[in-house]
């Protein structure tokens, strides 16, 4: 039962992950408006970690190299925590949509869980 619902997640991160790299190139100026404005270069950043969450995704389907795929997006997750942060703290929404200061920081605080979640199912059965 854990490996099928592992699988399912897998599969739903995968899904997440390829669509959220394409959006880094379909909503640019929403992407680099939360990259924090101590980083140089907002729009190569966000280039370069959409091209990471596009081969990230792919790459989960992989199964050989699913459990170390899952340990580089947990890394990656926390690289990007200090935009969701900066997004929050400077009441950011996303694109045209505007979002409330409790809804960014729950944002936030979600990605602690995300993170845990990523590890969980993409860790292998131990045999």
């Amino acid at each position: 039962m854990a490996e099928k619902l592992k699988f399912a997640l897998v599969c739903f991160f995968a899904l997440f992950f390829v669509v959220a790299g394409i959006m880094h190139f379909v909503h640019v100026e929403s992407f680099a408006a939360i990259v924090p404005p101590l980083l140089p270069f907002p729009y190569v950043i966000v280039w370069v970690t959409g091209l990471m969450e596009v081969a990230m995704g792919v790459m989960l389907l992989c199964p050989h190299f699913r459990a170390r795929v899952g340990v580089v997006l947990s890394l990656f997750l926390l690289a990007v925590l200090p935009a969701n942060i900066y997004m929050a703290m400077a009441g950011i929404g996303f694109g045209d949509s505007a979002a409330s200061p409790t809804a960014l920081w729950v944002r936030v605080a979600l990605q602690f869980p995300l993170i845990a979640l990523v590890l969980w199912s993409t860790r292998a059965a131990k045999a």
